[in-house]
Order: structure tokens, then sequence, then C-alpha cells
């Protein structure tokens, strides 16, 4: 399903497009393979998934309700108790009010950046966007730092990442994007897994051949460019890939057993969570897996209540479930988040607006111990209540459960320090 927001041939396109296209892999979608680097050795987590709810989820109609707050405020949904004394949320969010102690909910988060694109990048790299620098994904951190086994990716996106999501780190940090979601019952077709078209692996072949001429052509320069440096490490890697029958498995959905897949839903974003684990459990050290359509601005209540809350109920739900049962929640860290929250005043559409100042988060796995709320904001769902949270902070405890030092250092193609967080201090509740 695709969502959208309100917001509104060189050499390089010839070598990205006209070199590989002829056997369906999009240099963008799969340069994903990275060196493994330095981590903590007591971290607990080892892999993360990344849940990205697209578009900013009110925060007042999930896990922060307002039952005592005016009429215009606090909307029509009803509050329902967890299996966590004291911690209530949503009626239309039944399955994760049972499995509330598996996990952290994060209260008074704030910022104030109400642009889609700007509360992405923010929420999804832990760094407030500036003009000058595009910084990386956490996918792409966690790629360089940990990387994988040869033949797997190390950052898988489903279905897709977003533009430049690499950042400074280069394409050679980005992700392997499936291009759909996986549907119930269907075998899922991976753009560069599948052999389409009667594409032959003997055109593989030749078309590996063919990039070994681009490298001989362009010497010394092929070095020192970053998007050809990244287009050789994927065709090294992605040429594995296809021949790997562990990815190819990873990928397959109907190899899971039936006590798992009963634990998820038929809808695309629970399946797509249902492939997150089985991902994880193949080596893969960290995927997105993406559910929109949070932008709602018109008809909140009837959208969220018929479409948005049950299926993020049935995947997120499915998805703590299945990780504990397979023994991956303790070294497998979640981070669920929105770019900001929404308007805690109903507007005349019976919708709600951008509202950076307060929105939740979640956080699970990792060490990190669940059945608990961090943070509050406001009798009114306005802003935090007394002390925010920052998206930097929630970015330095995410690094941390995975032994990775938020505020080591990398250097951009230009020779620029910046620090993978560039401010952030790990949440003191969660980080012991």
């Amino acid at each position: 399903m695709k969502y959208s927001n309100c917001d509104g041939i060189s050499r390089r396109d010839f070598l990205r497009v006209g070199a590989l296209t002829g056997i369906g892999l999009g240099l963008p979608e799969y340069l994903a393979m990275a060196e493994a680097g330095a981590v903590h050795g007591n971290a607990k987590a080892k892999a993360a998934i990344f849940v990205r709810l697209g578009g900013g989820p009110s925060h007042m109609d999930t896990f922060d309700l307002k039952p005592d707050a005016p009429d215009s405020y606090r909307g029509e949904f009803k509050e329902i108790a967890t299996s966590v004394p004291g911690i209530r949320m949503c009626e239309h969010l039944p399955k994760l009010a049972r499995c509330a102690d598996r996990y952290v909910i994060l209260r008074g988060v704030s910022h104030n950046l109400a642009a889609h694109e700007l509360g992405l990048q923010y929420l999804g790299s832990g760094n407030r966007p500036v003009p000058s620098l595009h910084y990386p994904s956490y996918g792409s951190v966690v790629a360089r730092e940990l990387g994988a086994a040869a033949e797997i990716p190390p950052f898988v996106a489903v279905p897709s990442e977003g533009p430049d999501s690499s950042g400074y780190l280069g394409v050679a940090y980005g992700p392997f994007e499936t291009g759909s979601m996986p549907q119930a019952g269907k075998p899922m077709e991976i753009r560069g897994l599948s052999l389409k078209g009667g594409v032959a692996l003997t055109d593989v072949d030749r078309r590996q051949n063919m990039l070994q001429y681009y490298d001989r052509a362009f010497g010394d320069f092929a070095h020192k460019d970053k998007l050809l440096e990244g287009m050789d490490e994927f065709s090294q890697k992605a040429y594995a890939m296809m021949r790997s029958a562990k990815t190819r498995e990873a990928f397959d959905l109907g190899r899971e057993s039936a006590a798992i897949t009963a634990l998820f839903g038929a809808m695309p974003f629970s399946q797509s969570c249902l492939l997150a684990t089985r991902l994880i459990g193949a080596g893969v050290r960290f995927v997105t897996v993406n559910l929109g359509g949070w932008d709602t601005h018109a008809n909140n209540f009837n959208t969220l209540k018929s479409t948005n809350l049950p299926a993020l109920d049935d995947g997120l739900s499915g998805l703590f479930l299945a990780l504990e049962a397979k023994g991956l929640l303790e070294s497998t860290t979640v981070f669920v988040t929105g770019e900001f929250g929404r308007t805690p005043k109903i507007n005349e559409r019976a919708g709600r607006d951008h509202w950076p100042r307060a929105m939740c988060c979640l956080l699970a796995g990792g060490g990190i111990q669940g059945g608990r709320v961090i943070g509050e904001s406001d009798s009114k769902g306005e802003g935090p209540k007394d002390t925010a949270i920052a998206p930097d902070d929630v970015a330095a405890t995410f690094y941390q459960s995975l032994g990775i030092d938020s505020r080591k250092e990398y250097h951009t193609p230009t020779g620029r320090p910046v620090m993978i967080v560039r401010n952030g201090t790990p949440i003191r509740e969660l980080v012991g």
C-alpha cells in the first residue's frame, strides 16, 4: 500500500542505470555491504529493527491518551488497561496492551521541526538536519559498525528507506530495498534476488564482467569516487547474494513455522514484521519496516480505528512476541517512531495537524527492560510536563544498546570530522 504526505544522462546515471538494470538490480537499492567495525563488548543487542510510522502518528490517540482533557482535545477513543498495572493505552491496540511488558513507552519526546522531511531526517538519524550536511540513517551506521556475513546484506528496508539514506557515508552503506511488502500466502519477489524476464545467471556473469571493465576504464578515479566505490562493493556482494541460498531462504516466509506465522495478521505491515524477524535470524543487522498513512489532517479517528491502529496492533505485537519466541528479543533492539506527533486540539475537519512538541516513541529488546513509561506530557498533551526527551537522546540510547559509541567520529568525503550523534545523552532510566 502506497501512502503520501501533505508535503509536497550523466556518466554516473549511465553507470548506475545502464550497467545494472539489465539484471534488475538498482544501485541505490542494494549497495549495503560494509566491513565490521569496533563495538563495545558488553552490548546485549547485535541487531536492530526500526519501525517507521510515516506521516506522524497522534500520540494522544495511541500511547498517550488524555481522558481528562477537554472534549476538543481528548478525541473519541477510550483507554484500556494493559498487562502492566498503571500503563494504559488506546482501546484499538488490544494486542499491544497484552504484551506491554515487552517494551518501553517514551512520552514527552519533543522537538520543533514540523515538516515531514525534516522530521524524518531528525528521527531517522538522531541529528537535527543542517543545510551543509546529510547525516546517515541509523541503518547505515549499523551497517558500517556491525557489518554482516558475506552473502547477507547488513541493512534491509521493507519496502524502501528513502533518498540518500546513507548520507555522507556513501552508497556502500545504503539499504538493500525489497521494493515491495510481502503478501500473506504469496511468494515474495525481491528485486535483485529474482531473475525475471528470461534473465539467466549467464547474463549476470556477463554484467559482472561489464562492471570489471568500467573499473579498469576509470582507473584510479574509481577509488576516489563514492558512487563508483559503492558500485564496486555492489558488484561483488549483490552478485554473491543472487547465488546465495541462505539469502533467498531468509526472504521466504513459507519456510516459517506455523506457530510463529500465527502470531501475525495477513496485512502487509504485519507480514513485513514477520519478514523482519526472519531477516534478523538469518544475520541481517538492521531492518527498516514502514507503516505510512499517519498524516491525518482530516478524518483522523475513522482512519486510525479502521486502518492504521489495527495494522500497527497486529504487526508490532507479533514482532515482539515472535522475537521473544525465537530467542532474539534480548539481542535485537526495536525502535518505533514517527517524525512527530499531532496537534492535541482537534481541527475543524475532525483531524489533527503536525505537532513536534510532543510525541511518543517505543523501545524494546537489546537489554532494555520493558513494561515502563519514561517521560510525561502535560495534561493536554501539548508538550513535556517537566523534562523533554530529545530525539538525540533516544538515538544515543539506541546506539548504546548496540554497543556503538554515539560520540564516535566519522569523516565526511571532504575530511570534516562528525560525531555519529552530534548532541544527545543516553536516557539514564534505560541504560542503568
